[in-house]
């Protein structure tokens, strides 16, 4: 037999090449967000490929906060981003980090750059330096201030550091070179004035270093061997590299740019989810029409179906959207083994079985999935008055209708065959009894096959059954005029992505379920307990996806 034939993607392709030539000894990368929001589907790709490569080439996994804008960073956002790295699986161990616990060594390092003339203090305001940056066909111009001393920038940039100037009043600048090509070259700014208080250092600094600056350093420090990170940062790699070869880090941390991951109909921007909680359109982040994580988690999706989600998405360096469809298609694939199939009735009405005697009650023994007998059995009271789908009764059917309506016999799941003999309705002719009679040689699991019926419907025992609001999601934007909106930029929202059910039953079977639990309902969909409404005795079900899918797996 010839040897197995291994599929690397590019990332590991690299780092294969890397460590053949001794670069690097052994691999460690990192995830790091910014703590100023929750995190979404796309950091679910970064988050499980770093923590991936670092469990593939049996190294280390760091998660640091790159909390160096104080001005929109929350421990809200910590302690979530913490949370969802953990439930999608990635362990950290004792590697967590902040970037703010580098604000010394970062300070350090701009202190170098000025001694090694290669950083100025600048006075230009942020309007000026934009104009004066030039544009992609025309190459910038020096400041004026790019001629200090050594001495007159250490001077200045101590008094920043002191507290002596306006926010905006001056910036510390790299001195590299104003007509590169690449605009993210010409002298960019590396430190500014920020009086604000910072969530992990408090009011020690009124300065507070660049993402840019900050990252490459950050970096360098956890001594990470490949900075993985998304293409919108492949054009600032040079500034990376820069920063790490002039502030003299050994050895260097190496880029790496992988294509974002897009899905199709959602909102991902920070911006637009916080005006969202803010306008109260949705109830927090974690609201289960959205795509952040922590959103994801509470309608019901798990870790295994996000990572089969990023798995079939794959990495390259092409810029491509997945549909949503997709990501229900994982869900599906995840639970129809794992989850028990219960039965709920979402739009009730009573049947009543005229000839079971009143008053008696048995237990049906039924699978709790029929595709996987490791999931056991459960007992099901069975008894004259049920409740059943308003959907599954009809007066005056149309043809190839194989439920319940008058003179008609169906199945009842996991019991006997009925035959509807009336019905009752409300004074407006909406009904609302069914009256069925029964026959008790048919009951399921005996054998029985004198006759056969095209219909089998669900129902739950009516004295028996959990009262419960069941929660459908649809998508929170209109998929036919897509997310934004082109003349405003706001988003277009579908009127029409939440409905509420109060008057749902379920079987008695729940009562031992917790938040976040998942089931199948028969004939409805997947549907979870919800983690922050749902309490003992109210129940509240999220539904988190239907049973049939639009999406069709690549050929």
């Amino acid at each position: 037999m010839g040897e197995e034939t291994i599929s690397r993607n590019f990332i590991e392709q690299e780092i294969d090449r890397d460590l053949a030539e001794g670069v690097y000894t052994e691999v460690c990368t990192r995830f790091p967000p910014e703590p100023n929001g929750y995190l979404h589907i796309g950091h679910a790709k970064s988050i499980l490929l770093n923590y991936g490569l670092s469990q593939k080439y049996d190294g280390t996994f760091h998660l640091r906060f790159d909390d160096t804008n104080p001005t929109k960073e929350d421990t809200e956002y910590v302690e979530s981003i913490k949370e969802d790295v953990k439930w999608l699986g990635a362990n950290w161990k004792e590697h967590l980090y902040f970037a703010s616990d580098y604000f010394d060594v970062m300070y350090e390092c701009a202190l170098k750059l000025i001694k090694k003339g290669k950083a100025y203090v600048c006075d230009l305001s942020a309007e000026e330096i934009r104009e004066y940056r030039g544009t992609l066909t025309e190459p910038g111009k020096n400041s004026p201030y790019r001629g200090r001393t050594v001495e007159e920038n250490l001077a200045l940039f101590e008094a920043m550091k002191n507290g002596e100037y306006k926010d905006g009043e001056k910036v510390l600048r790299a001195k590299i070179d104003m007509a590169s090509p690449n605009i993210n070259m010409r002298d960019p700014v590396i430190y500014r004035v920020a009086r604000m208080s910072h969530h992990n250092t408090g009011d020690k600094w009124c300065i507070y270093p660049m993402y840019d600056f900050a990252h490459p350093i950050e970096d360098a420090v956890e001594k990470i061997t490949h900075s993985i990170c998304t293409l919108e940062f492949e054009d600032h790699r040079p500034l990376y590299d820069w920063v790490v070869k002039e502030c003299e880090f050994d050895p260097a941390p190496r880029q790496i740019e992988f294509a974002k991951l897009y899905l199709t109909n959602v909102v991902t921007g920070k911006r637009y989810i916080k005006k969202l909680v803010q306008d109260g359109v949705v109830d927090g982040w974690d609201d289960p029409r959205l795509v952040s994580i922590a959103a994801l988690r509470r309608r019901g999706f798990t870790p295994e179906s996000i990572r089969m989600f990023v798995e079939m998405c794959g990495v390259s360096k092409s810029q491509s959207s997945v549909d949503y469809a997709m990501l229900e298609h994982c869900i599906r694939e995840d639970l129809k083994l794992k989850r028990p199939r219960m039965m709920a009735v979402l739009h009730p009405i009573k049947l009543v079985i005229d000839n079971y005697p009143e008053g008696e009650v048995e237990y049906l023994e039924v699978d709790n999935n029929m595709e996987n007998p490791e999931l056991g059995t459960r007992k099901v009271p069975f008894c004259r008055e049920l409740y059943i789908e308003r959907d599954d009764f009809m007066i005056e059917p149309p043809k190839k209708y194989f439920r319940l309506f008058p003179g008609n016999e169906v199945r009842l799941m996991h019991a006997y065959f009925v035959t509807c003999q009336s019905f009752e309705t409300d004074e407006d002719g909406n009904v609302t009894v069914v009256h069925c009679t029964y026959d008790p040689e048919t009951k399921c699991g005996t054998g029985f096959t004198g006759r056969k019926v095209k219909g089998t419907i669900h129902w739950v025992a009516a004295p028996y059954a959990k009262p419960a609001q069941v929660r459908l999601y649809e998508n929170l934007v209109d998929e036919e005029k897509g997310v934004y909106n082109k003349e405003d930029g706001s988003l277009n929202l579908n009127p029409n992505s939440l409905e509420v059910l109060e008057n749902c039953y379920v079987e008695d079977s729940f009562d031992s379920a917790e938040g976040c639990d998942s089931f199948q309902f028969v004939r409805n969909g997947y549907f979870c307990i919800d983690s922050k409404d749902s309490a003992p005795g109210q129940l509240v079900f999220n539904r988190i996806v239907s049973l049939k899918s639009s999406f069709r797996l690549p050929k």
